[in-house]
């Protein structure tokens, strides 16, 4: 497969849109990471993610939308805290999970009845999401295991061959993934740390817990093993060098 890499301008996004719409995959800037992604009401779409990322299907991923208003479509119902919260921090680096509405395919959410859901705070995210007139299910844009890209250049790297287009956006501006609160639970549960501080978000729902990660993801990126840099390392101990030297301050 030829992967396209497009400019982030109009054309760009639209051609990009189009794969979208055609069930294709697209990587796209986000201001966390790059994203893969793909229509997020279509399973069979949604599958060619899994599989250009080697990802297996029991890790559920992010949903994004261009506006808050969206989340009708995806959720079964918005809750006050939940409206509160995107106010606070939509667009921006906060995933929200509460139940799904049956019209999400189940391979997005890894068959649990919840979906993650987010708003980048991105232009060229926002423009695709809203050129393709839907909903983009978008794991990062990394093979899986593999850390999440922050350039389009490490996606044509990791994916280059495997997927149809990238939009090349240059470096993202955060760098690390989203914060994941689930409101399913009472209080809410932090499943994964980012973007978003712990701090702020606690501004806003005082009651706010951290969950521990377990075997079984009820989040993306919560797996025991989910990161493994390419690069060797090493752990150095403080001490005396081979010669006898004592070491550098």
């Amino acid at each position: 497969m030829e992967t396209r890499v497009l400019a982030p301008d109009d054309e760009g996004i639209g051609v990009a849109a189009d794969v979208i719409r055609c069930r294709g995959t697209v990587a796209f800037p986000t201001e966390t990471v790059y994203g893969l992604g793909a229509d997020a009401f279509s399973a069979r779409a949604v599958a060619r993610v899994f599989a250009a990322k080697e990802r297996p299907r029991f890790d559920p991923v992010i949903v994004h939308v261009a506006s808050p208003e969206d989340v009708g479509s995806l959720w079964t119902s918005v809750p006050p805290l939940a409206r509160t919260l995107m106010e606070r921090f939509w667009p921006g680096p906060l995933t929200l999970v509460l139940p799904r509405r049956r019209r999400v395919p189940g391979i997005v959410t890894a068959g649990l009845p919840t979906v993650a859901v987010r708003m980048p705070d991105h232009p060229v995210a926002l423009a695709l999401i809203r050129a393709a007139e839907r909903p983009i299910a978008a794991p990062s844009a990394n093979r899986f295991g593999r850390l999440s890209p922050t350039h389009h250049d490490a996606v044509v790297d990791q994916l280059g061959g495997r997927i149809e287009a990238i939009l090349a956006g240059g470096a993202t501006p955060v760098g690390i993934e989203s914060t994941v609160v689930s409101l399913v639970e009472d209080p809410p549960l932090v499943l994964r740390p980012g973007g978003a501080p712990w701090e702020a978000l606690r501004e806003v729902v005082p009651g706010l817990r951290m969950g521990a990660p377990t075997g079984s993801a009820a989040s993306p990126g919560t797996l025991p093993r989910h990161y493994v840099p390419a690069t060797p390392l090493f752990l150095l101990e403080r001490g005396p060098a081979p010669d006898g030297s004592e070491p550098l301050d």
